[in-house]
């Protein structure tokens, strides 16, 4: 089962190829700003509550632990007990021995390998939490890098669009003075357009 974190990052991804090319461009689109500021507002606000998911997770290796450890204190007081059992019977005292012995060494070797397993399988869960955890903020910085250079490409398109027009409105102005006009406003108009391209850039 995907996290909600996953859905919104598929649909910020179907949105994205959903929207319509630029005219005259097979690489920037149109992008609604309400509706990928809405998808990313949900996604900002989710992604601290997936990521103390994965924490609460990662907590769990001690829990797993510490069950190990008490399944392991009760195999060894269990063969404790077995071993003083053996022991009080004084006919097979010598045999006693021996058996307390390997119960007791077996008992320790199954606790040992119990806190091993336990142990390597809470490493394993950690890992892959914080795998997954890389992953989805991997995808999350790439989406908004590509959000970030769509939108500065815009604005550089539009900036030059804007200069277009202003060096057009130039050339048609000048096309409608006679000469004498045209020497007497020069200046003029030359500090104009130079200011209008000005508050254009800014």
């Amino acid at each position: 089962m995907s996290s909600r974190i996953e859905q919104l990052i598929d649909e910020i991804e179907e949105y994205i190829d959903s929207c319509k090319y630029q005219p005259l461009s097979n690489t920037k689109i149109i992008v609604n700003k309400e509706e990928i500021d809405e998808l990313l507002r949900e996604l900002r606000m989710k992604t601290p509550d997936e990521i103390k998911r994965y924490q609460k997770i990662i907590s769990n290796k001690e829990a797993i632990l510490n069950d190990a450890r008490s399944k392991a204190e009760a195999l060894i007081n269990e063969a404790t007990v077995h071993t003083n059992e053996l022991i009080n019977e004084h006919e097979i005292m010598q045999q006693a021995y021996a058996q307390a012995n390997e119960v007791v060494t077996l008992a320790s070797r199954q606790a040992q390998d119990i806190l091993d397993n336990a142990t390597i399988e809470a490493n394993n869960m950690r890992t892959a939490a914080m795998q997954y955890t890389d992953e989805m903020l991997a995808k999350l910085e790439n989406l908004i890098a590509q959000t970030v250079n769509m939108t500065a490409s815009h604005y550089e398109s539009f900036i030059n669009n804007l200069n277009g027009y202003a060096g057009i409105i130039q050339a048609n102005r000048a096309e409608l003075r006679p000469q004498g006009i045209e020497d007497l406003l020069g200046e003029e108009d030359a500090g104009g357009s130079e200011a209008l391209k000005l508050d254009i850039l800014k």
